[in-house]
């Protein structure tokens, strides 16, 4: 498989989860949670694994063993997360208080903290790499260190102004990474 193909798939991934995470975050501002910002919520997280694929490809050869490390930690905490946003948006929006409440009482609310221990680790540590790596602008590489997890520590906070404003700005840092790996196109010879 040609890497440019892959890279120019995860650049376009990585703005259609921006988009997926900033377009609801700033409706909800003034709407609250709707089902329509809870679907692309959910769906969106779909495009989160070739994302950071491309965010690692671009950077492997200056990254070094530590990035391959935080590559995989994101990797695999990126899929608990979308396994959690799924069944945040998707499942437990459409339950009543008493069941959500029940279910997060037991196993299920275990796995939903496991899942962010582990998402979160994985996320700062590939933040870290890709500022050691030099290879991305530092503001979007620092903000999706912060950003990214303070998604997951508020995901279970009601929606206010701030969870609002977290999306905007881990979208912000999303696609501005994402835009950072695209390939340069090669001019066609006429």
């Amino acid at each position: 498989m040609d890497l440019t193909w892959l890279q120019r798939f995860g650049a376009v991934s990585g703005v259609l989860l921006a988009l997926s995470i900033g377009v609801p975050g700033a409706i909800e501002a003034f709407t609250g949670e709707t089902s329509a910002t809870s679907f692309v919520l959910g769906l969106g997280v779909a495009f989160s694994a070739p994302a950071v694929t491309a965010l690692y490809l671009h950077h492997r050869a200056t990254a070094g063993r530590f990035g391959a490390v935080a590559y995989a930690a994101n990797l695999l905490g990126l899929g608990l997360f979308t396994g959690v946003a799924f069944a945040l948006n998707m499942v437990l929006f459409y339950l009543d208080e008493s069941t959500v409440d029940t279910l997060r009482a037991g196993p299920t609310g275990t796995a939903l903290q496991v899942s962010a221990v582990v998402f979160l680790a994985g996320t700062i540590l590939f933040s870290v790499s890709m500022v050691r790596s030099g290879g991305f602008p530092r503001l979007p590489a620092v903000g999706y260190g912060v950003t990214l997890p303070l998604l997951a520590v508020l995901a279970p906070l009601p929606d206010s102004p701030l969870t609002s404003g977290v999306h905007v700005l881990a979208a912000v840092s999303v696609a501005w990474l994402a835009l950072s790996v695209l390939p340069a196109r090669v001019p066609v010879p006429a």
